[in-house]
Formats: C-alpha cells, sequence, structure tokens
C-alpha cells in the first residue's frame, strides 16, 4: 500500500511554478498581440496616426488643432488612429469621432490606470509597449506628431530612423507646433548633419514642421496624391 506524504505549506511554495512568469508565457503573449493586432488594423484603411501629450487639456492650443486635424481628416475619408488616451489622442479622437469618421484606439495596459478617452469607437488593448508601436505604425499613410514629452518624442525618432534605414516606405512625418520642435530640429540640422556628420543631409527631408493642422491635412494630401498618381503610373 502506498503512503502519500502532503507537501507542507513551504514545500509547495518551493515546487509551486507559475508558468504566466516564464520566457515562454511572455513569447506567447507578444505572439498573440501580433496576431490580434494585426488583425484588428487590416480592416482599416486610409489610416493616419498620431502622437503627443497626454496632458494636454480642451482649451490648449494643441488639444483644438488635434481635434481640428481629426476633423478634417475624417471629412475627407481617413481613420484616425491614436493611442486611445487623454491629450493629444483624446483631440484627434474626438475630432475624428465629431465629423463621423473612424476614430480607433490602441491603449496600453500600465500600472497607473490610463484611462481610455471616451471618443474612440473602436479599441484594442496591449500589456507590451513594442507590439502597441508596431501597430501604431503600420500600413499607416501618415504620422502626425503634436508636442509631447519621451513617449512622443521616442516615436518621432524611431520613425525617422525607420524611414532613414529603409525599413518603412516613406510616407510623410508631420511636426506640428514649431515653438515646440524647431529648436530641436535646428540642432539636428546643425550639430548633427553640419557639424559632426553623424547624419546626412538628405535625412532632413525624412520630416516636415508645420504650425497648424490645415497645413499638416495639406502635405497629407499631396502625399497620397503623389503617391496615387505614382501608383497608376506603374501599372501601365
Amino acid at each position: 500500500m502506498r503512503t502519500t506524504i502532503p507537501f507542507s505549506r513551504n514545500a509547495r511554495k518551493k515546487y509551486h511554478h507559475d508558468f504566466r512568469q516564464t520566457i515562454l508565457w511572455r513569447i506567447f503573449r507578444i505572439m498573440s498581440e501580433f496576431v490580434d493586432g494585426f488583425g484588428f488594423i487590416v480592416d482599416f484603411h486610409n489610416t493616419v496616426s498620431v502622437f503627443g501629450s497626454t496632458r494636454a487639456k480642451e482649451g490648449d492650443r494643441w488639444y483644438d488643432e488635434a481635434r481640428e486635424l481629426g476633423r478634417m481628416l475624417a471629412k475627407k475619408g481617413f481613420t484616425m488612429i491614436t493611442g486611445g488616451g487623454p491629450g493629444i489622442m483624446e483631440a484627434a479622437n474626438r475630432g475624428a469621432s465629431d465629423a463621423g469618421g473612424e476614430s480607433v484606439g490602441l491603449n496600453i495596459q500600465l500600472p497607473y490606470e490610463q484611462r481610455i478617452n471616451p471618443y474612440v469607437k473602436k479599441i484594442l488593448s496591449f500589456h507590451y509597449f513594442f507590439t502597441r508601436k508596431v501597430m501604431l505604425t503600420y500600413a499607416a499613410e501618415a504620422y502626425v506628431f503634436f508636442p509631447g514629452g519621451f513617449g512622443t518624442l521616442d516615436e518621432f525618432m524611431e520613425l525617422v530612423t525607420l524611414i532613414q534605414t529603409k525599413k518603412i516606405r516613406r510616407v510623410p512625418i508631420i511636426a506640428v507646433g514649431k515653438e515646440y520642435w524647431q529648436q530641436m530640429l535646428d540642432w539636428f540640422q546643425q550639430e548633427l548633419n553640419l557639424e559632426k556628420h553623424y547624419i546626412g543631409p538628405q535625412d532632413a527631408s525624412i520630416y516636415q514642421l508645420v504650425d497648424s493642422a490645415k497645413e499638416a491635412v495639406a502635405l497629407i494630401e499631396k502625399s497620397i496624391t503623389r503617391r496615387e498618381l505614382a501608383q497608376e503610373w506603374d501599372g501601365k
């Protein structure tokens, strides 16, 4: 007759193995986020991704400009994609919603709550920043950056690098707000290009600087028209 000796509470803790803490579990979770993300985003067309500060409030100049951008682009048939949070993201989604357009949010789960803004019509949440970032940049017709903090600057620099290294096709990267961006972009040109030669003279053409939603929309429309004409020409 076999005798079963029960584990003590300490022994159970010692031998207990939580699979969710393993690297394999994380790999599966990352894969699932990519599968869900691409499956979600592929249904949207003429997408524009908008980035900017979560702290901008209604009445702030850039909040109002982002809202106007969302409204103008939605009226022209573009899908507005943001991180789904407050601030500039809310403003862009709000403008798109005002105009009856597609308003999409790709939210991130954080230790502290990042609320989903009420103007998002369709949403997908992510655990990992990098999977969310891929979805925000995937197949966009343009990327528009309003003033923001470290997250905004991180996304701006990554997209510039991806286009510089030809990892993604060239599409408009538009920085809105000369009072915020001008000094940094001038430093890129003077320090990185002219003095240190860390970047080439052509790299400054990757991004464009404007001061209003109206100017940004004009650049996006011009770029789309040029690409459509090129595709028609290639097809002949």
